[in-house]
């Protein structure tokens, strides 16, 4: 199973600038979640800070015992072992094959030889489809192509945390959708601890099992992928319909006298513009089921009277259509069955993953 990362406090600037405040989450392991927020919220800082390439002034980033923030960089060399970077860009060497590039974690970390690096490559490439490409040069294949091979490279260090940054961005709808179901799979073989950082509203509707939201320097909300998905918060439900109406402008924030003549001059928000709560994909047939999805039932149901009503209303109901779901009075289906286990602690300290915030779902 993987490992958890218990953020606290978390605070970076640079120079003048402050990019974000306070923040505190923590990414329950083995499950996948997602983080959103417009451009210019600093996702992909935070990415970084988690894994200790830069450094936040305050906070702690805690991850098997080692904080990545104030350890001694022996200590956090050590720890980011544990990670696995899925880059942006795929950040490949132009000049390498697919199969030296994706190799290159074990030549340069690994004493291994080099049949065993190639037999751990060969099965890299084959989990992300891309057996026949492995001789091929970055620039002789497709975007998506490259970020799969960038999620290889990531994979062969058997990492206990993935963090992907912007995995979808460049690739049309189609690849998009690939992409989505390659993750969870992924998820399902190797029950790895999964952020990724992305601005697609179809991947954060049908991957994560848990979601936040970085706006104006704080962490608006983060916690069950309910929570987001229903919550009345104004910004969330802009970014959610991709509405120009809200707080989210061209730049960041809209000032009030913009916000208030919207209020005057718009008609009330169309409800039925914001996307369903739809199902999480599941895993493709012949992987079995994700461990990860009864580790969070357990642990979503114990945090059920903490939970705005409408992510209590959707819970209950998506679990409903389990057989083996433990709802509050501990029925299901007719079956009686023992309360459920877990943390009734609503708060994301620990390993309950809970909402937080200001302004948002808690």
């Amino acid at each position: 199973m993987g490992t958890e990362v218990r953020v606290e406090g978390l605070t970076k600037s640079f120079g003048a600038q402050q990019i974000w405040q306070d923040v505190t989450l923590t990414l329950p392991a083995g499950e996948v979640s997602v983080l959103l927020g417009p451009s210019g919220t600093g996702k992909t800082v935070f990415l970084k800070s988690l894994i200790g390439l830069l450094k936040p002034e305050r906070g702690q980033v805690l991850v098997d015992g080692v904080d990545m923030v104030n350890s001694r960089e022996r200590d956090v060399m050590e720890a980011r072992k544990l990670f696995g970077l899925m880059f942006q860009d795929g950040a490949l060497f132009g000049s390498m094959s697919l199969f030296d590039n994706i190799a290159f974690p074990l030549r340069e970390h690994t004493g291994k030889k080099e049949s065993e690096i190639r037999r751990i490559v060969m099965e890299r490439i084959d989990v992300v489809g891309l057996l026949g490409a492995e001789g091929k040069l970055p620039g002789e294949i497709s975007g998506g192509m490259r970020k799969r091979a960038g999620l290889a490279r990531a994979l062969v260090l058997d990492p206990q945390i993935i963090l992907c940054d912007e995995p979808d961005s460049g690739l049309d709808p189609v690849r998009t959708a690939f992409l989505s179901q390659l993750l969870i799979d992924l998820n399902t073989q190797i029950d790895a601890t999964m952020l990724i950082v992305t601005h697609n509203l179809d991947i954060a509707a049908t991957v994560p099992d848990n979601m936040g939201m970085l706006y104006r320097r704080n962490l608006v909300t983060f916690g069950p992928r309910e929570a987001l998905l229903t919550s009345e918060d104004p910004v969330i439900a802009q970014f959610l319909t991709a509405g120009r109406h809200g707080p989210i402008g061209m730049s960041e924030e809209k000032d009030a006298a913009t916000l208030a003549a919207e209020a005057a001059n718009s008609p009330p928000g169309d409800e039925s513009s914001r996307p369903s709560l739809v199902p999480q994909l599941a895993p493709s047939p012949g992987l079995g089921p994700r461990a990860a999805v009864a580790r969070r039932r357990e642990r979503v149901l114990g945090m059920l009277d903490h939970l705005p009503p409408a992510a209590r209303t959707a819970i209950e109901e998506s679990y409903a259509l389990e057989p083996t779901a433990v709802l509050p009075g501990g029925t299901t289906g007719g079956t009686t069955v023992g309360a459920p286990v877990g943390t009734t602690d609503g708060t994301t300290g620990g390993s309950t993953g809970g909402t937080t915030g200001k302004g948002g779902a808690r």
